[in-house]
């Protein structure tokens, strides 16, 4: 079997993915992620908090939340439903950070949750850090310009 004929079997077996129901569904939840999101950023602003430390608490808190959710297999359901609409927001990088040290519980705090917490986030931080340091130098490159 040739890799074209083998590549057309795989396609004609495989099942069909309902795109745009999967977009539609990501799209709503990401956005009522979002909507939480200012709800809790409105309350704390309404306690009279400085719109810094609101957004900080903010921030805090749906961190705090994912990871809760986490922790009771509640986020991971509804990431089955909403797809990338729960990876986008902070919420996403809660539940990668979170979820390892869950599953690896079993296995002691320093070689389960120790190091098993950031096999999915470390990537995430180690490119996120580094394509902000090489925004950050082009950015200082075009302004000294």
């Amino acid at each position: 079997m040739t890799e074209k004929e083998y590549k057309k079997l795989v396609q004609s077996l495989a099942p069909r993915s309902p795109i745009w129901k999967d977009c539609i569904n990501a799209f709503w939840i990401g956005g009522l992620i979002c909507t939480l999101g200012q709800l809790i950023m409105n309350g704390y602003l309404a306690l009279e908090m400085e719109k810094m430390d609101a957004s900080c608490a903010t921030s805090m808190t749906l961190v705090a939340l994912a990871a809760i959710l986490t922790g009771f297999s509640i986020y991971d359901d509804i990431a089955k439903f909403a797809g990338a609409g729960t990876l986008v927001p902070i919420t996403g990088f809660s539940n990668a950070v979170s979820a390892p040290a869950v599953e690896f519980k079993t296995e002691g705090f320093v070689l389960g949750v120790g190091a098993k917490m950031f096999t999915i986030a470390g990537p995430v931080i180690v490119y996120g850090v580094s394509a902000s340091v090489l925004y950050g130098v082009i950015y200082w490159i075009c302004t000294m310009m």
